[in-house]
């Protein structure tokens, strides 16, 4: 359906800022086409102190006049003629996307111990025996309990747990539960907690 006389911003040229509005683009675009330098110079200033209006919650970070300056070159395309009051060499570098982020693919054996359980059970294989090794180890034990109250909707057993810390400690580590305490964990805590994930 095409309606003669409506304008759809999907329609019209793409904007470069879009946070500043198509009337400050359009301004942009009005100031590149003045005749005269000094012209230019004039309409450029008033653009960004209209600029700075719009966002004044900004003017407290460092280098915002710049910032804006930067931003007025980038709308214009670098195309604007004025004397500019700051270097805007740097300005390109403010439109490139960062690369994506590589995701981490590596396999984990038990998901609900997850990666750095995992890391954990690699150090206390090589750490040798003494009281850093026994509070890594009473620090691994209680977050494994609480990983499998998590994944297991509030049920949990010690001997899974020592189970499980001597076998992927490739038998290194055997807790001792005669003896050995965890820590108490609040299960409304742990409920809310799993209920975030």
């Amino acid at each position: 359906m095409n309606i003669n006389g409506l304008d759809y911003n999907t329609q019209r040229e793409r904007l470069i800022l879009p946070e500043y509005g198509r009337e400050i683009q359009n301004m942009v675009d009005y100031c590149v086409a003045l005749p005269t330098k000094e012209e230019r110079q004039r309409c450029a200033a008033t653009i960004v102190a209209t600029m700075d209006r719009m966002v004044p919650q900004n003017r407290n970070n460092a280098n915002y006049k710049q910032k804006l300056w930067d931003h007025l070159a980038l709308m214009s395309d670098f195309k604007l003629d004025i004397d500019w009051p700051y270097d805007i060499s740097e300005a390109r570098s403010m439109q490139t996307k960062p690369e994506p982020m590589k995701y981490p693919t590596e396999n984990i054996r038990v998901r609900h111990y997850g990666r750095y359980i995992f890391k954990l059970f690699d150090k206390l294989k090589t750490m040798e025996p003494g009281v850093e090794r026994d509070n890594l180890v009473r620090l691994t034990a209680n977050q494994m309990k609480r990983d499998l109250m998590l994944w297991s909707h509030g049920y949990t057993d010690d001997e899974k747990v020592a189970d499980d810390l001597a076998r992927y400690t490739d038998g290194k580590i055997q807790l001792d539960l005669a003896h050995f305490k965890f820590a108490k964990v609040d299960l409304r805590e742990t409920e809310k907690k799993r209920k975030k994930k």
